[in-house]
């Protein structure tokens, strides 16, 4: 069976590497879609929609306007930080497919009942632009 959630939070990130807009400051109304394979339980439950939502939440609520900024974007932490603003510092460039993987170990890391065979992230920065990823958990 396969069970899906959808969370939105809002952040703002730069590709300093980028040749064109996106080495800008810009921000973006994220949409992460969380998705489970496994066994029903006795209730004929994947997991409940509130028990994931009590893992995810936390995740993005990390995240919802703030900055995430690479480690090594020194020029953007010292703006970030005169600023007194809200920022997550990562040991990546803030691509979406770098987003996707970081939710996905995030969500991963927690404890997730042992009935899950997968999970699938599908992170979208716009309307039509998404990176996805799935692993699998069985005997995690």
């Amino acid at each position: 069976m396969r069970i899906a959630k959808e969370f939105t939070w809002e952040m703002g990130h730069r590709l300093p590497f980028h040749s064109g807009k996106c080495k800008n400051l810009h921000g973006h109304s994220y949409k992460c879609l969380v998705e489970l394979t496994g066994d029903t339980d006795k209730n004929g439950m994947v997991m409940d929609y509130y028990d994931l939502k009590k893992v995810v939440e936390p995740i993005l609520d990390e995240l919802d306007h703030s900055f995430m900024v690479y480690k090594k974007d020194f020029e953007m932490i010292e703006v970030l930080e005169k600023l007194n603003s809200r920022k997550v510092v990562v040991d990546f460039e803030t691509t979406a497919e770098n987003i996707c993987n970081y939710l996905l170990n995030r969500i991963k890391s927690a404890k997730l009942p042992n009935n899950i065979r997968s999970l699938k992230i599908r992170v979208l920065e716009t309307e039509n632009s998404y990176a996805e990823e799935l692993i699998n958990l069985e005997g995690h």
